[in-house]
Formats: structure tokens, C-alpha cells, sequence
């Protein structure tokens, strides 16, 4: 598991630049964890260049057996007995007169426990929609509603395949309400907003990042085996600085153990509430996952008999509350498959933008990463 998390944390961190590029001064919310399952149970179906393309974007090592890797992955965020609540599921519905090979079927059930669950896309879309909407708003608790859109399954759907991540968490050391207060937040040099601030005097792990002119902050949930870990610029360095210069090699880096030393430090840390909404296609064709969206170049001929079949439409809906309490965050997956037809002692104060990342610290694997820009 340990190749899969590096894999996924720099798919992860690709995905975040993109982002960040394409929205300078927006927030930016998502779940790197929930894409790359999904996009991992169509790689059971594809072959050749296609499948190529799809390792060398989600960073993958083919030699391994990736999908035994994604089985433990699972059952580890899915692990009971913890302090939080952590999970994922994974669905495949299906046009019911398309046929789809028993071993891709059994492989998705094997490593995804994904079963896959006969509609009729093409006497009934609309209602097929809302189902699976359903299928999903009640595995994210009813944060994400509305995943698929207003025709987005027509006669020529045949497959889509759905992920979803759910997550809420209390703090280890919780922020107390009476001390948050409204103070201005530095969205850019000439511009400022009002946000709600939290402060907390703790002991925290924390480190300055001196290559990077940054501070890293930890600031763990109940139970330790998660946390959020906060990047904030230096006063005088702009966040897409940072952006650029990340890795997960860096990041995996700047927070080990022997790097973040435990400091008693002041915290300032903004409530926030995010929703976010994305068309994966376009922006993991720039990634170089090209052949899968092409009628004429998709090979997934691992997965059905029918010719033509090519990805149309990959969706990713996030969320993410952040409060004195905890956190509270979900975000779906889905890819349809068509026929194409007071100073104690260091201040850490997040009145400027920042980056935040939720990790999985068992399985060092970032299932969630955001920035946030603008209250």
C-alpha cells in the first residue's frame, strides 16, 4: 500500500496545481483519494494505450498489482472501531441490455466491493439519474445531492461508475467558540475580507519550511490517525509560489516526524464551508489522459464486447465544513461510460491563503486537499 499512497499523493498534488492554475484566486476543494478509485475500477476494463495512458497519469507502478493495493486501501478507510467516521463505497450502474464481461464484474467486486446494479438508461434516464443521485447523497450523508446533472445520462449511457468519500471528525484539541471573533482576512495586497477566526493555544507540531519560505501546521482529529495539515506562506510570499514548488516527495518530506517538532504555539484558523463542482474530463485530458475520452481511440475492450465504448463525462462534487469542533467533508466520483454515438510562543495565523490537505496518517495517503483564498 505504501507504492499506491505515493502514487496517489503525486496524482494528488498534479491535480492541485491544475486547479490552482486554472482558478488563481478561487478556493479549491477535492477528494485525489475518490478520483483515482474510480478511475482505477475503469482501468480493470481498459487495455493498451489506453490502460498505459491511465498508470502514467495516476502515477502508477504496473509491475505491482495496483488493485490489490486499492482493495487495502479501502479497508482501511473503512476500518470500524475509530474515533472518526471514515467511508468509501464504490457502485457500478449499468444499461441493462449491455453486457459486461464476468471478470471485469467480479474484479470491481474482488478489489472495489463495487457490485454493479441494472438500469434502463435508455427507456428510463431521468429517473436512472435520480437514483443514482440518491445512491450517492446517502452514502455522503446527504452533502452531495446532486452529482449527476440534468441530462447527463441519455439512450447512449451504458456505464457509470460511482465513488464516494465521507468524513467527520472532532478535533483532538478543540477550538473553544467564545474565543472565534471576526478579523480580516488577506484574500490579495490591495483587498480584505472579514472571516470568522478560531484561536487555540496548543501544543502542535509545527515547522518552518525555510526553502519554501512557509509554515506547516498539524493539527490532528480525535485519535491522532488522522489530521489537517495547514501550508501557510510567509507574510510577504504569495501562495502560487508554494504551488508551484510542491511535490509529495517535498510534502512527505516536511512532515515527518523528525522535521515537525512539537511547540507550544498560538493558532488562528478560519471557519469555512466549501462546495465544489468539477469537470475531471477536461482537466485529466491535460494530464495527458487522452485515448480514454475518444471514441475511436478508447480501448476498453476488457470491459464489454460492445465496440465504441469511451468515457463522456467524469463529474467530481466536494464539500468540506470546518469549524471549532472538527471537520466534516465528502465528495463524489462519477465517470459515465457511453456509446459514442497572547504570545506563548510561535504564531500560526491563517489570515492569508493557504493550503490544507486531510491525511490519512496509517496509510499516509491525502484524502482530501484544498486551498482556501477567499472568504
Amino acid at each position: 500500500m505504501e507504492t499506491l499512497s505515493e502514487a496517489n499523493g503525486t496524482f494528488a498534488i498534479h491535480l492541485l496545481k491544475i486547479l490552482c492554475q486554472d482558478n488563481p484566486s478561487r478556493n479549491v476543494f477535492y477528494s485525489p483519494v475518490s478520483i483515482s478509485s474510480a478511475l482505477a475500477m475503469v482501468l480493470l476494463g481498459a487495455k493498451g494505450n489506453t490502460a498505459a495512458q491511465m498508470a502514467q497519469v495516476l502515477s502508477l507502478n504496473t509491475e505491482e498489482d495496483v488493485h490489490l493495493g486499492f482493495q487495502s486501501l479501502l479497508a482501511e478507510v473503512n476500518r470500524p472501531g475509530t474515533q472518526y467516521l471514515l467511508k468509501m463505497a464504490n457502485r457500478l450502474f449499468a444499461e441493462k441490455t449491455c453486457k459486461f464481461f464476468s471478470a471485469f464484474k467480479e474484479s470491481c467486486l474482488q478489489f472495489y466491493r463495487a457490485e454493479l446494479e441494472q438500469l434502463s438508461f435508455a427507456k428510463a434516464a431521468e429517473e436512472s439519474r435520480k437514483h443514482i443521485n440518491t445512491w450517492v447523497s446517502k452514502k455522503t450523508e446527504g452533502k452531495i445531492q446532486e452529482l449527476l446533472p440534468v441530462n447527463s445520462i441519455d439512450a447512449e449511457t451504458r456505464l457509470v461508475l460511482v465513488n464516494t468519500i465521507y468524513f467527520k471528525g472532532k478535533w483532538n484539541e478543540q477550538f473553544d467558540k467564545t474565543y472565534t471573533r471576526k478579523i480580516p482576512f488577506k484574500i490579495n495586497q490591495k483587498e480584505q475580507r472579514p472571516v470568522q477566526m478560531m484561536y487555540q493555544e496548543a501544543t502542535l507540531r509545527l515547522a518552518h519550511l525555510d526553502e519554501l519560505r512557509a509554515q506547516v501546521l498539524e493539527l490532528p482529529y480525535a485519535g491522532q490517525e488522522l489530521s489537517m495539515l495547514v501550508l501557510l506562506p510567509d507574510d510577504d510570499v504569495e501562495l502560487s509560489m508554494v504551488e508551484k514548488n510542491l511535490t509529495f516527495e517535498k510534502f512527505t518530506a516536511w512532515t515527518k516526524p523528525d522535521c515537525m517538532k512539537s511547540t507550544e504555539v498560538e493558532v488562528l484558523l478560519p471557519t469555512f464551508k466549501l462546495q465544489e463542482d468539477y469537470d475531471m474530463g477536461s482537466v485529466l485530458q491535460r494530464l495527458g489522459l487522452v485515448d480514454l475520452f475518444q471514441q475511436d481511440k478508447a480501448d476498453l475492450s476488457a470491459m464489454s464486447a460492445e465496440r465504441d465504448l469511451c468515457l463522456s463525462k467524469f463529474v467530481h462534487q466536494s464539500s468540506v465544513e470546518v469549524n471549532e469542533e472538527g471537520s466534516e467533508a465528502a465528495a463524489a466520483s462519477a465517470i459515465l461510460v457511453v456509446e459514442c454515438c497572547a504570545i506563548i510562543g510561535p504564531r500560526f495565523c491563517a489570515d492569508h491563503p493557504f493550503l490544507f490537505f486531510i491525511r490519512h496518517n496509517r496509510t499516509n495517503s491525502l484524502l482530501f486537499c484544498g486551498r482556501f483564498s477567499s472568504p
